[in-house]
C-alpha cells in the first residue's frame, strides 16, 4: 500500500504522464491541508499554438507543470489552500502577480514559498538553501506592490492562500527561467539522467526522486583542480569537505532522511544502489574549493526488482512500504 507521502505526492506522476504539448486539469475532491486528494480529468486537455498565452482558472489545491496565466477566485470560504509549481530540473520559476483581491485586514492571506513545504517538511532543507526559512516566505499582504515578481532558487515553488469572501481572488503569471547550473532539483520523472555540477560554489545540492528507485552513478569527479585529483582518506568521508551522499525516507526533508552511502573518492564506471524508500536523495556537500560533477540515472523500482534484494541494496526498513 502507498504511504501517505506517496499519496500526498501523486500529482506528480500525473503531470510526467503529461506528453508535449499537452496539459491536463487537475480535479480535486475533499481537499483538505494535510490530505490533498488529486484526481485526473482525461476530458480536460488542449494543446497550445506557438505563441498563446495558456489560461484556466486554479482550484483550491493544485499543480502546475507549465507556462501561463491562472485565476482564482473564491465561490466559497476557502481558508486552507496551496498551488504547486514545477518545472524542469534545469529550469527556475517566476510567479507575478496581476491582480490580487483580498481581505488582508480580514484574515485572507497570499504567500509564496521558495520551495515545497508538505506537512512541515521542506524541500530543499533549511540546511540546503541559501536564503533562511523566514526569507522563503513572501507574504503580499506585507509586501503587496512592492513585490510583485518573485522568483524561485530552484525548480520548484508553492503558493499558500486563504480567502473569506466569495468573488474575491488573484491572478498570476507563471514564468519558466534557465538555471545554468541547477542545485535542488525535485524530478518530475519516475526515470531519468541528470548531471550535477557544482563550479566552486560552497553549497549543498540535493536531487529528488519521489518513488522507490534503482541508481546508477555513472561518473563521479571530487576535488577537481587544474587537471588533479586530490588524494582522499581510504576509509569514509568524515572530514571531506567534498563528498555524495545517497539519503532515504518517507518525508520531503532530506535533513530528516535516512544516510544510506556516503561517497568521496572520484570515479568513472558504475556504483548502483537499489533504495525502497518512498523518497531516494542523492545529495552533494561542496566546499566550494573545486569543481564537483556527477552523472548519475535512474528508474523506478519495480516489485521484481524488490524480490530479489543482493548486493548493492540498501537495508530493509525502506521496503515495506513498497
Amino acid at each position: 500500500m502507498p504511504s501517505a507521502f506517496q499519496f500526498q505526492c501523486h500529482f506528480i506522476l500525473i503531470f510526467l504522464a503529461a506528453s508535449k504539448g499537452e496539459t491536463r486539469y487537475l480535479e480535486v475532491k475533499d481537499a483538505s491541508e494535510d490530505e490533498p486528494f488529486l484526481l485526473l480529468s482525461e476530458d480536460l486537455k488542449r494543446e497550445l499554438s506557438a505563441g498563446q498565452i495558456y489560461r484556466r482558472s486554479l482550484r483550491c489545491i493544485d499543480m502546475l507543470s507549465i507556462e501561463g496565466q491562472f485565476t482564482f477566485t473564491a465561490d466559497q470560504p476557502q481558508l486552507h489552500c496551496a498551488t504547486f509549481f514545477i518545472g524542469e530540473p534545469e529550469e527556475l520559476i517566476t510567479i507575478d502577480y496581476n491582480f490580487v483581491n483580498i481581505d488582508c485586514q480580514g484574515g485572507d492571506f497570499l504567500k509564496v514559498f521558495d520551495g515545497w513545504i508538505l506537512k512541515g517538511e521542506k524541500f530543499p532543507s533549511s540546511l540546503d538553501h541559501p536564503l533562511s526559512t523566514s526569507q522563503r516566505y513572501i507574504d503580499f499582504c506585507e509586501s503587496g506592490n512592492i513585490q510583485r515578481s518573485i522568483r524561485s532558487s530552484q525548480n520548484v515553488a508553492m503558493i499558500f492562500f486563504r480567502i473569506h469572501q466569495p468573488g474575491n481572488g488573484f491572478t498570476i503569471t507563471v514564468k519558466k527561467n534557465t538555471n545554468l547550473f541547477p542545485c535542488n532539483v525535485i524530478s518530475q520523472t519516475p526515470s531519468g539522467r541528470f548531471t550535477m555540477v557544482i563550479p566552486h560554489q560552497h553549497r549543498n545540492c540535493s536531487f529528488s526522486i519521489i518513488y522507490p528507485v534503482v541508481i546508477k552513478i555513472s561518473d563521479l569527479i571530487l576535488g577537481h583542480l587544474n587537471g588533479l585529483f586530490l588524494k582522499k582518506p581510504s576509509v569514509g568521508c568524515a572530514g571531506v569537505g567534498d563528498f555524495i551522499e545517497l539519503l532515504g525516507g518517507t518525508g520531503l526533508d532530506p535533513s530528516k532522511m535516512f544516510p544510506l552511502a556516503d561517497l568521496c573518492h572520484s570515479f568513472h564506471g558504475s556504483a548502483q544502489m537499489k533504495i525502497g524508500c518512498d523518497n531516494t536523495v542523492l545529495r552533494m556537500v561542496s566546499s566550494g574549493k573545486h569543481i564537483n560533477r556527477v552523472t548519475f540515472e535512474y528508474h523506478q523500482l519495480d516489485l521484481q526488482e524488490t524480490e530479489n534484494r543482493k548486493e548493492n541494496s540498501i537495508e530493509e526498513f525502506c521496503f515495506p512500504s513498497i
